[in-house]
């Protein structure tokens, strides 16, 4: 097991979950495409913004490829960062 992986057993034992129902890179590439492209604090919002999704039906892979597919379009200031940083 990772570093990761351990973690994510532990809080899933805290608040209940299967570890198993978690996708993991899913939500890590989607953190990183929001700090990337949209700015830093957004990647752990924007996490939470996919648990809130799936807690209410939707569907993790799908809710992830819309929000990428939203950071990916987000527009870039000139100086290359994006608008509000």
């Amino acid at each position: 097991m990772t570093a990761m992986d351990d973690w994510v057993t532990a809080a899933c034992a805290e608040l209940g979950l299967d570890p198993a129902e978690v996708p993991v890179p899913t939500v890590l590439d989607l953190a990183r495409d929001v700090a990337h492209q949209v700015l830093r604090p957004g990647a752990p919002v924007t996490a939470y913004l996919l648990g809130v999704a799936v807690g209410r039906g939707a569907d993790p892979a799908a809710a992830a490829a819309r929000l990428g597919a939203l950071a990916g379009t987000w527009p870039v200031e000139l100086d290359g960062s994006a608008p509000g940083e």
